[in-house]
């Protein structure tokens, strides 16, 4: 089978690996659609890792099941997720499952930008799902994002009719969008350096967009009954807007960083300014089974447009394209690769 060998993001090599064989309580997927994640960008985290196979938001055919395997059968299309908790342990049994040892050291075996992967038991017990059948192979692939999504906002406790400025507009904020409309919030003001985001954000339903130039706070309070907003998500990494989170929340409202930044940056702010304005930072990693369930539910339903935020195909073969251009958006979103 054919496998991306990831060394750096403008150097990956598509190479011939041996398939698979399921063992006892593990299933064997035929990836079908493997969307690229902005945190498989993250060279300073993937790179001392290299060489390896990426690719954690796979949808496919099950090829193959070990023995002991009841709930899935050969020809099952399913959605897969590579970080699972163990439910045993006192983070699992308090509902805080990402904070579960187990979540980092779960995966795939190669990875999703494979045209075949194997998935071990404990996935297939808590993080195989059966693909609904109004629901393709593409967007089934946006459950594990789409659940990092809903678990995030959840904890950040945003409720219906609250106002929300998203700092990004990639992916990830389209997703965090659509959800804090599901919830009933609003208005949400959305925030981009890249133009045809912003179009893509008036078009999922943001109220307004504007630049990270503009003037955001006085903006917002104009928009917003005079107020700033009580949410805030940062869904990018960059440094200015990790930053201008602060001065775009109203006193008692909540900051949710939903990204990483750089690992050398470190935050400084006027710690009395943040006692008495009584906000809360919340910061989120990775979905819960749970978490899972509720995605797929919602792209089931219609509720999330996963399909509409696709805007590039490529083949396993011109993976590199497909990197090429996430690391340097042009006109783009969510990028798929078909094995």
């Amino acid at each position: 089978m054919l496998a991306a060998v990831y060394h750096t993001n403008s150097d990956l090599r598509v190479e011939e690996f041996p398939r698979p064989e399921p063992g006892e309580g593990e299933v064997l997927i035929r990836v079908r659609a493997s969307g690229i994640c902005g945190s498989d960008l993250m060279e300073w985290y993937r790179v001392p890792k290299a060489p390896l196979v990426l690719g954690h938001e796979i949808a496919g055919e099950v090829a193959e099941i070990g023995s002991g395997v009841s709930r899935f059968r050969v020809g099952d299309r399913v959605v897969a997720t590579h970080h699972v908790p163990c439910k045993e342990c006192r983070y699992c049994l308090s509902g805080r499952h990402t904070s579960c040892p187990m979540i980092r050291k779960s995966g795939f075996n190669p990875g999703g930008f494979s045209e075949f992967v194997c998935v071990a038991p404990p996935n297939v017990e808590r993080g195989v799902l059966h693909l609904p059948d109004n629901v393709s192979f593409e967007e089934g692939s946006f459950t594990e994002p789409l659940g990092c999504v809903t678990r995030a906002i959840r904890a950040a406790g945003l409720c219906s009719g609250d106002s929300v400025t998203i700092l990004g507009s990639g992916t990830a904020g389209l997703l965090c969008l659509q959800y804090a409309l599901h919830l009933g919030a609003g208005p949400v003001f959305m925030t981009d350096s890249d133009e045809f985001r912003l179009c893509k954000a008036m078009e999922f339903g943001a109220a307004y967009v504007f630049s990270p130039e503009d003037d955001i706070s006085s903006f917002v309070m104009e928009n917003n009954s005079g107020y700033l907003s009580d949410m805030v998500i940062v869904c990018t990494g960059a440094r200015a807007a990790i930053k201008s989170a602060f001065s775009l929340v109203s006193p008692s409202g909540k900051i949710l960083f939903f990204a990483p930044s750089d690992p050398e940056f470190r935050l400084d702010f006027p710690f009395n300014d943040y006692w008495w304005s009584g906000v809360r930072i919340v910061s989120s990693y990775a979905a819960a089974p749970g978490d899972l369930e509720d995605a797929l539910s919602l792209i089931e339903k219609g509720a999330v447009d996963v399909g509409g935020m696709i805007t590039h195909r490529f083949s396993l073969r011109d993976i590199q394209r497909g990197f090429t251009l996430a690391e340097n958006p042009e006109k783009s979103l969510k990028i798929m690769i078909t094995p």
